[in-house]
């Protein structure tokens, strides 16, 4: 009975330890989510170069479709390095993959294939949801990174604005 008493104890304890570890990630803002994974290093880097940062540790709600590093390795270095050095050109870029609004996965699949977006940069981007998930040429390979003030979507490739 005893034993039964200590199991049952352990296992409220992992439970209520793991939920905890899951709001975790909500707890931070998308710039503090990107800025723990190194898998967005060359994000971060962009955007403190763009001054986004505080942007995307402000209020929200915003959608960030997020390139990973392989995503940036794409880009040839001698044109991803001048376009890190050109701000204006830069912010446009990366406010291409930010929509305003919370947008989670659920409600990207019910829209009809070839839906225009408006994104922060005032252009629109193209979401296609067959037979994957992409907007414009970038598929989207992780889903609904829950933040503070929004949302993560991880693609693999850089969008680039019209």
């Amino acid at each position: 009975m005893l034993r039964k008493f200590f199991a049952l104890c352990a296992a409220a304890f992992i439970a209520v330890a793991l939920s905890a570890n899951a709001s975790l990630a909500q707890d931070k803002t998308i710039a503090e989510i990107a800025v723990s994974d190194k898998n967005f290093s060359t994000l971060v880097t962009a955007l403190k170069e763009a001054g986004l940062v505080e942007t995307l540790s402000g209020k929200g709600p915003f959608t960030v479709f997020a390139p990973t590093n392989a995503a940036f390795a794409k880009i040839p270095a001698e044109k991803l390095q001048a376009l890190l050095k050109d701000k204006e050109a830069l912010k446009k870029v990366l406010l291409y993959h930010v929509v305003p609004g919370n947008v989670m996965a659920a409600d990207v699949v019910k829209l009809k294939n070839g839906t225009k977006v408006k994104t922060a940069s005032g252009s629109e981007l193209t979401v296609k949801v067959k037979p994957n998930v992409m907007v414009d040429n970038a598929k989207v390979t992780k889903t609904d990174i829950k933040a503070s003030n929004g949302v993560i979507h991880v693609i693999d490739t850089v969008i680039m604005p019209k």
